[in-house]
């Protein structure tokens, strides 16, 4: 029997799978991945989310979170529909979160606000928190040691840092999300990887963004992660089937039953 697959991060909602998503479905399933968590985006996202969670019930798990690249001078009408969505049914996380300083540092206050917000929303409820932290590493972190009093717990997504910062994340509590950038030639991870536990790692894709070679430059999916876990085995030297099972444990210890 295939090893079970956990894409702990994919937007599979998203319009660019608007002519074939059943079928991207079923290859995820094919290649054995058979949890796939969606975090949310803000108030525009939440129906195509839900309707494809009500779609997959056994498979696809909403979250419910606003992005840091849609906080924007109103982000308190965007955080009340997201307090209002949060209070009417359990989500398997709060999220995607954060701080991101690579595309807009307008609404940097804003997002810092919004996201220590989502932080106690995450702790409230005793939900995991997806945290996006592009260009943001030690601003993230800063707020996430603030927030931490022993009830937080999440994944810093798509992972890309240092060692130090990794070790900080995980002393905090956290796990590190890998995805297909650890497959780019030019990448950094794999060296930080060969030093981070596999204890410490969970596998997505941030589906339809950032696919694995050899797939770069097209749309990601879901079946992809298992380029991932193949690529991780290969840094780590262990056996693939080590890698899935510890990944997907790694995801289940942090995700909500």
């Amino acid at each position: 029997m295939q090893a079970t697959l956990i894409d702990t991060h994919a937007h599979l909602y998203s319009s660019k799978f608007d002519s074939d998503r059943k079928e991207m479905i079923q290859r995820a399933l094919t290649a054995g991945v058979h949890k796939m968590y969606l975090p949310n985006i803000d108030s525009e996202s939440i129906e195509a989310m839900l309707e494809l969670e009500a779609a997959f019930p056994e498979h696809c798990f909403a979250m419910m979170g606003l992005h840091p690249c849609s906080v924007t001078a109103d982000y308190e009408r965007e955080l009340a529909v997201v307090e209002k969505y949060l209070s009417e049914r359990t989500w398997a996380g709060v999220g995607e979160t954060g701080i991101d300083l690579y595309w807009d540092k307008t609404f940097f206050r804003e997002q810092q606000i919004a996201f220590a917000r989502q932080i106690e929303w995450a702790k409230d409820l005793d939900l995991p928190i997806i945290i996006h932290s592009r260009e943001s590493n030690e601003e993230c972190l800063e707020l996430v040691k603030a927030g931490q009093d022993g009830r937080l717990r999440g994944i810093f997504h798509c992972f890309s840092g240092s060692l130090e910062q990794a070790q900080r994340m995980i002393d905090l509590g956290f796990l590190l999300g890998i995805g297909g950038t650890v497959t780019y030639p030019k990448s950094e991870l794999p060296a930080v990887l060969k030093q981070v536990p596999l204890e410490n790692i969970v596998l997505e894709t941030d589906a339809p963004y950032l696919p694995p070679v050899p797939h770069r430059g097209k749309r990601n999916e879901s079946a992809y992660v298992r380029l991932v876990a193949e690529m991780i085995s290969e840094i780590k030297v262990l056996p693939i089937s080590t890698v899935l099972q510890v990944t997907s444990a790694n995801a289940a210890r942090v995700f909500p039953v």
